[in-house]
Parts: structure tokens; sequence; C-alpha cells
């Protein structure tokens, strides 16, 4: 993700924005959902804290470059992928004369049309990455597990990719660019994509809150301790559909704009998808609007999800605490949703 932001550009365009009606945002809590909260799958938080340690520990550092440690995050996540029973297939690509490797695991539905879940698994420069973005692999290999054995509606396909980082942020060698053109060049249908991009840092702290626009912070939550859903004027449905199956279990907050230069809207791979004119959201914890170790040697495993000064790691989309930890799954089996994990169904065959 791009660092460098105009905040004197941001306020203007943020008040014109809000003052003219052309945002389209919703927060929530997880009273206003009613659900009653379940509990989470015995083992699934060690499962998670495991892959996250893996990536930021073992792989590090993980940039552009660094073939060797890129090649074992890159196992790894087949590796894991496989187990879940999908077809894993690796999508290599050039740039600058080297070559770079998209995972992907596709889970085959009824409909050929595909439901696409990515997570980038490089890092930017020698930092850790634990957060940005082991935490999002982490939760894209959990939602693999969870997949085991289930027949989606739709084709479900999981996509792990390189390049979301500098220098590649932004240009055609982005791994997401790839996919998306792939998927275009083979004329093959995309209902939605959700990119998973740093989840994993929150914080219930006053002002640990911070927004694109000085004169958003009158509008949204000062406390990091919400999952944001991001999209763009055409992935309102989209985005609505997300929020609405995960307000049951966490704080949310969703802005739909129109991709308005400098609101920090697409600094992830969903940008290659708004692109392509197909609807994609961003699931996020804000990154460095919240998290202070963003592209810093500090984005660690133990800082992720630290509550009441204790080093919790939860690596869910949700809060440390107990009662609020979710993770999103992908999938039109509702019997799913009764096995006692802690599932979200996003899609239900009708809302996208």
């Amino acid at each position: 993700m791009k660092l460098r932001v105009y905040l004197s550009l941001f306020s203007a365009l943020a008040i014109l924005t809000v003052s003219t009606g052309c945002i389209i945002s919703h927060c929530t809590t997880p009273a206003a959902g009613g659900a009653p909260a379940a509990a989470v799958r015995p083992g699934l938080e060690q499962e998670l804290k495991k892959d996250v340690l893996y990536l930021a520990k073992t792989c590090h550092p993980r940039p552009a470059g660094y073939e060797k440690n890129q090649a074992r995050a890159v196992q790894y996540i087949a590796r894991s992928l496989s187990e879940s029973g999908a077809t894993v297939t690796y999508q290599p690509f050039t740039a600058d004369k080297r070559t770079f490797v998209n995972v992907s695991a596709v889970f085959p539905g009824k409909s050929a049309k595909r439901v696409i879940v990515g997570a980038h698994y490089d890092t930017c420069g020698s930092t850790p990455g634990a957060d940005d973005n082991a935490s999002g692999v982490a939760g894209l290999l959990a939602l693999g597990r969870m997949l085991k054995g289930i027949s989606p509606h739709d084709t479900i396909e999981l996509i792990a990719y390189a390049n979301e980082e500098p220098p590649y942020f932004g240009t055609e060698q982005m791994g997401s660019a790839q996919h998306a053109q792939k998927l275009y060049t083979e004329q093959i249908g995309v209902k939605a994509m959700i990119c998973l991009e740093m989840i994993g840092y929150f914080s219930d702290r006053e002002n640990s809150q911070s927004y694109p626009a000085a004169g958003m912070g009158a509008l949204y939550p000062d406390k990091g301790d919400f999952i944001a859903i991001v999209g763009n004027w055409d992935s309102v449905r989209l985005a609505r559909t997300v929020q609405k199956n995960m307000q049951s279990f966490l704080p949310t907050v969703r802005l739909n704009l129109p991709e308005i230069k400098g609101m920090c809207m697409d600094f992830s791979d969903h940008r290659n998808f708004w692109a392509k004119d197909l609807p994609a959201v961003m699931i996020t914890d804000t990154s460095f609007f919240r998290n202070p170790n963003y592209h810093q040697p500090g984005d660690l495993p133990e800082t992720l999800d630290r509550k009441n000064g204790a080093e919790v790691l939860d690596l869910l989309f949700g809060l440390a605490d107990e009662s609020r930890k979710t993770l999103v799954i992908v999938t039109h089996d509702e019997h799913l949703a009764r096995r006692g994990d802690r599932i979200i169904t996003i899609m239900d065959g009708q809302a996208v």
C-alpha cells in the first residue's frame, strides 16, 4: 500500500464529498445486528497464529527480490490450500526479468461465475509484515480450511498475490493486475472480489483511529476497534452485503465513494478489479490510519490485537474480546453456519 497522504487535499475532498451527498457510508455495532455470538472452533486461533508467525518470521523478509523467502511463502501457501481439497495452481508472470507467482485455489461451484478472495503475501522492504499482510494471508488460508468438503453455489477462488507493495504498486506488474487481466482474457465471469488487506490490528484506545480527512473524525469512530469495508461507487451492493453479514459480530464501517484521487480508496489489490469495472471491496483494519507499525520494523505478530496491555494474537476478523472473534467465509451453504464455528456467509445467492 502507498504511504504518501496529502492530508490538506483530503480534508477539502472529504468535506466536499460529504456535503454534496457523493458518499455512501454506514457504521454498525454488534448490537445493531441482533444475532447471537457463536463459539470459535477450537484450535482455529492457534492455526492463524501459526500462519502469521511462519510468514512474518520464517519467511522474513519477503519483498520482491528476496526469491528464497518468497519461494518459502509460496510453498507454504500452496501446501495449506492443497490440503483444503481445492485445485491449486501457480500463476507465474514476469516483472523486471524476474518471475513472480500468484497462488490460486479454486473450489468449483454449480455456477462458473467466481467469487474471489485475495490477499497479497509480499512485504514492503525488510519489514516483517505481520499485519501487512500476513494477517490477510492467514485469513485466506483459514477460509481454505473452512471450505474443505463444501460444495458452494458459485465457484470460489482464493488467491495469494505477489507484488502488491513497492516498487510494483500501481503498475501492471502487480499480481492482482495480472490476475484480473487473465480473468478478462479468458472471459471468466466475476461475481465479486473481496480483498483482505491488513486485518489484525485493533485498539480500544480513544483517538486511536484517524482518517484521510480531518473532518471525517466527526462522523466516524475515534477508536480503532472496527473493520472497514471499502468500495467504489459500483460496489455499493457488494459492500452492503458484506457489512450486513459481519455487523452482528463486530463493529463495522462501510465507505463507498467515487474513485477520487487521493482518498486512499484504492490502496490494495481490489483496485485492479475496479479497473476492469468489476465489483470489489477491501476489508481492512484501515492500515496506517490506525496501525503505527505500518511499513515499519515493528510490524510484528506480537503487536496484533493488544488488549489491556496484554499481547493477544487473535488474527480473526474482530477484536481480542472473545465474544467478538469472527472469521469471514464466502459460501452459500447455510448448514455450515450451524457447525459451531464462527462463520459469516457473505453471499446468499441473491444479494450480490
